[in-house]
């Protein structure tokens, strides 16, 4: 398990998923905010590839969260779209609502960029979120992300066009916390 301040990320337990498909994934405003495409309904025991892992797929590594205090899970995370050749990929993450608001996505991303950064052997790391999305901005920005740029109007969410922030990190301007 890697650990932060708060939270562990690791493997994804085949009991994380019916949590995790019922408290983030089958709310439809959440799972709009935070997919790519529209939200549908997914059948309870279906492989749903957002959840379920693929040992051999290089390009994704998703984590489930949870609380170092505890064990508790309290979301998931992800780096995805890795690129071996130039060295980058982009990280994601989703807490459980009752997890919000407590700090915990600054220490999951310091964790993913510890992930990226050490273990991996990444030179950028890249974050894209709505621009609305005050808490992702907080906690990329938190651990040395900066705005590189606006993509307006490219996300599709409920009914309307939002913008998108893109925000990147270089390993040269990364601060790793005491731990790492």
């Amino acid at each position: 398990m890697l650990k932060g301040d708060k939270v562990g990320l690791r493997a994804r337990h085949q009991d994380d998923i019916p949590v995790l498909l019922t408290e983030l994934y089958d709310d439809v405003v959440n799972s709009s905010r935070a997919e790519s495409g529209p939200w549908r309904p997914i059948s309870p025991g279906s492989k749903d590839p957002r959840l379920v892992v693929d040992d051999k797929e290089q390009g994704h590594v998703p984590f489930s969260v949870v609380e170092l205090d505890g064990g508790t899970l309290i979301g998931t995370a992800t780096l995805w779209g890795i690129d071996n050749h130039n060295r980058s990929a982009h990280i994601g993450l989703g807490l459980l609502p009752s997890s919000r608001g407590k700090g915990y996505g600054t220490d999951v991303v310091a964790v993913l960029c510890h992930y990226g950064f050490v273990v991996r052997g990444l030179r950028r790391l890249q974050v894209e979120t709505l621009s609305d999305n005050a808490a992702m901005l907080r906690s990329a920005e938190r651990n040395g992300f900066v705005r590189e740029g606006v993509l307006r109007s490219s996300a599709w969410v409920m009914g309307e066009f939002l913008d998108e922030v893109l925000l990147g990190l270089l390993v040269q301007d990364w601060k790793p916390g005491p731990e790492g």
